[in-house]
């Protein structure tokens, strides 16, 4: 099933995520869903809370950002309560997005590797480090968890020049070629 994305301005984007246990509802179907809908936004990870639900549970497949930088092995994870152990490897600036701030992209500096621990859809713990592009996913997902975006990580001088963008999209004055949700 494919759900609107939550986009910014919404409450349940700056909420932070609870764990879940083996027995929340719906779960595989949910896992499905994050992915359907992340797949046809032409996303490459998508959180929980960026479909309406405030729980540690995130997705992401690096497919088409691998063939687009680096040829390197794609990922595809589900992280369920996932726990970033350790940040390293160098800073590494990048031009983001996000599906939940459509139209606004900018050059974010995050650490090239990670360190995390989760569960995978069948609840088994996993503690994996990941580095290029992958990381830099799971970094940027993770932090919805927590109710942060990527505007966050902006300079105050940046969010003032986005603030009108910012504003457009809160209010659904947007356009994207997926669904959104105010």
């Amino acid at each position: 099933m494919i759900l609107p994305i939550i986009v910014y301005g919404s409450p349940v984007l700056r909420k932070e995520a609870t764990n879940i246990e083996k027995d929340y509802p719906d779960l595989q179907n949910i896992i499905a869903t994050l992915f359907e809908t992340m797949y046809h936004a032409k996303g490459v990870g998508l959180a929980a809370p960026q479909i309406g639900l405030p729980i540690c549970l995130f997705v992401i497949d690096s497919e088409k950002m691998e063939e687009e930088n680096s040829g390197a092995i794609p990922v595809k994870c589900v992280f369920i309560n996932p726990e970033i152990v350790e940040f390293f490897g160098e800073d590494t600036p990048y031009n983001e997005g996000c599906l939940s701030v459509p139209g606004i992209n900018e050059d974010i500096v995050r650490k090239s590797s990670v360190k995390i621990w989760y569960q995978d859809e069948n609840f088994v713990e996993h503690e994996t480090i990941f580095t290029g592009m992958p990381a830099r996913i799971i970094q940027h997902e993770y932090d919805h968890l927590f109710g942060k975006t990527f505007v966050d990580k902006l300079s105050p001088l940046k969010k003032t020049l986005l603030k009108g963008k910012l504003r457009d999209i809160s209010t659904g004055r947007v356009e994207t070629k997926y669904k959104i949700k105010v």
